[in-house]
């Protein structure tokens, strides 16, 4: 196998910077032991204005054959060549991939000591491969690298035989690459993308291979458009393993997509406690008075968007009278443990058909999320920055339209009756605001007047006479069977508590923008079936 990685430069930055970048000195040629062979890197030309390394691994057969026993795990994928007879030790592939990781670690990781800004920096690259295994063809060789930034991808099939051109093209192609890149990024990308064109690896893949996956693809897999194919293959199709790998770049996407870092998005379970609320009796009135709303409204078929570990989904479960009840939450984490919790790997068929996990950012809208009766955000608007709340009004409100939606948030003019709760702090670490009743009032008053929805407000918890319940209840029920929004001064919000408050409050404190936001671009959602659940 051989593998060539050319660079310009000029006197002031001279192209043997490559050198240092690779860890591998110019004047030198260095062999390195492989787990099946040698690999050799040396320099066929070295000076200022252009530098070439080449990597040259020697594939022992006699060892390929007795570690992976000729096929399957190590060898020639395909079964019809006998064991010593096989492509392995001249075509790229896994060997050469893994190779790499020995001879070219630590340019890999973007590291170099003696020229960390070169390192960080785009250089003009040419890299040449002459006999790489590409299940696709050339077409699927410009798809895979051309979306990653290089100017020039060629790939030119190779005959199987020069002399009878009437046979025609074998499955190799002669690759090459130019274009301005990093060093690690352009490494990183044939590490992925050399087994993934030949569609075998030489070795088990074990769980441990999503991290690497997911280490290699960072900065370019989340939103490559052939992300499904990668995975897929660099994971020799092992469906666990794929759609674990697939959430998780899901989840890097919709951070990149709110340039936030995942561990912020994917933060709804804390590691070391249960994040219900404290006093325990509080969440189960909340649930309990969210059941009695969607009863009341005759729901059958129920969203629980921001549904965190599952705990209102796994009460809704037990009354037969809800039908479907989908959770939704940003969070992989979470639906993991809500999946458990549900014991979704050992539920019976006819329970499984009325339950289904998906992960989705709420503040986008999605089109799955259409056509049912009710929508319940418990305790999940207070963990958005404000102004994300008109992006997950559209979502909820404009877009999937429920006939029923239920909105829970605290109330923080209760907080002054929390013994352990400091003065002038949030019930959460994570909750970005907590409001009054009037503020949540106003809110909700403005969102049902804009979508054409009436509104009434329900204390949960006990009512205290002067700062009111632990937590508030909106119930929007849409005014207008045919969906349409009426007038302003026909929305209604009420109050149960007090027919005084059965007004449209004017907002003392606008916390957001009176104007309907613009339509969220759609974001497909992951679903989690019992049978998914067992493997995760």
């Amino acid at each position: 196998m051989f593998l060539t990685i050319s660079t310009t430069g000029t006197p002031e930055r001279p192209a043997t910077d490559l050198g240092f970048l690779l860890h591998k000195h110019p004047d030198k040629a260095q062999t390195f032991s492989t787990s099946h062979g040698t690999a050799h890197v040396f320099y066929p030309e070295a000076s200022s204005e252009r530098c070439t390394a080449a990597l040259l691994l020697e594939v022992d057969p006699v060892t390929l054959v007795r570690r992976g026993k000729g096929k399957g795990r190590g060898g020639a994928p395909d079964a019809a060549l006998a064991q010593y007879v096989n492509d392995r030790p001249y075509a790229a592939s896994s060997l050469l991939s893994v190779a790499m990781t020995t001879v070219f670690k630590s340019a890999l990781n973007g590291a170099c000591r003696a020229m960390p800004e070169r390192a960080a920096e785009p250089l003009p690259l040419r890299i040449e491969v002459p006999a790489l295994p590409a299940r696709g063809g050339a077409v699927l060789v410009h798809k895979l690298f051309a979306p990653l930034g290089w100017t020039r991808v060629e790939a030119v099939a190779v005959p199987l035989d020069e002399q009878f051109p009437e046979w025609g093209d074998s499955r190799y192609v002669r690759l090459v690459l130019e274009g301005e890149l990093r060093l690690a990024d352009a490494l990183r990308q044939l590490y992925v993308l050399l087994p993934v064109l030949d569609d075998a690896k030489h070795y088990w893949v074990a769980p441990d291979e999503v991290d690497k996956l997911l280490k290699a693809g960072e900065g370019w897999l989340a939103g490559h458009p052939e992300q499904k194919l990668i995975t897929s293959r660099y994971l020799s199709r092992r469906w666990g393993l794929t759609r674990q790998a697939m959430e998780r770049l899901e989840l890097v996407r919709l951070a990149e997509s709110d340039d936030l870092e995942v561990e912020s998005v994917d933060n709804a379970v804390d590691e070391t406690t249960d994040t219900e609320e404290r006093p325990v009796p509080l969440a189960g009135r909340r649930r309990a008075a969210i059941i009695e709303a969607l009863t009341a409204a005759g729901a059958h078929r129920v969203l629980d968007l921001g549904c965190g570990q599952g705990q209102l989904v796994q009460e809704l479960l037990k009354d037969m009278r809800f039908t479907e009840i989908v959770g939704v939450d940003v969070s992989m984490r979470a639906l993991t443990v809500a999946a458990r919790r549900l014991k979704l790997d050992r539920m019976g068929e006819r329970q499984a058909e009325r339950v289904a996990l998906r992960q989705g950012a709420l503040t986008y809208t999605d089109k799955r999320l259409k056509g049912y009766d009710a929508a319940v955000l418990s305790e999940v608007i207070e963990h958005l920055d404000l102004p994300r709340l008109p992006a997950l009004e559209y979502a909820v409100f404009g877009s999937a339209r429920p006939r029923t939606v239920l909105v829970t948030t605290p109330n923080v003019e209760y907080n002054v009756r929390w013994e352990t709760l400091p003065a002038g702090h949030v019930r959460h670490g994570d909750h970005r605001f907590e409001w009054t009743r009037e503020e949540f009032r106003d809110w909700a008053g403005q969102v049902a007047a804009r979508h054409g929805y009436a509104v009434e407000f329900v204390p949960v918890g006990p009512d205290d006479p002067e700062v009111g319940p632990p937590t508030q209840m909106a119930v929007f029920t849409m005014a207008a069977a045919d969906g349409r929004a009426p007038d302003e001064t026909d929305t209604r919000t009420t109050d149960t508590r007090n027919t005084r408050d059965r007004r449209t409050p004017q907002p003392a404190q606008n916390p957001q923008s009176t104007r309907s936001p613009e339509p969220a671009p759609e974001t497909p959602a992951t679903t989690t079936t019992p049978k998914e659940a067992k493997a995760a």
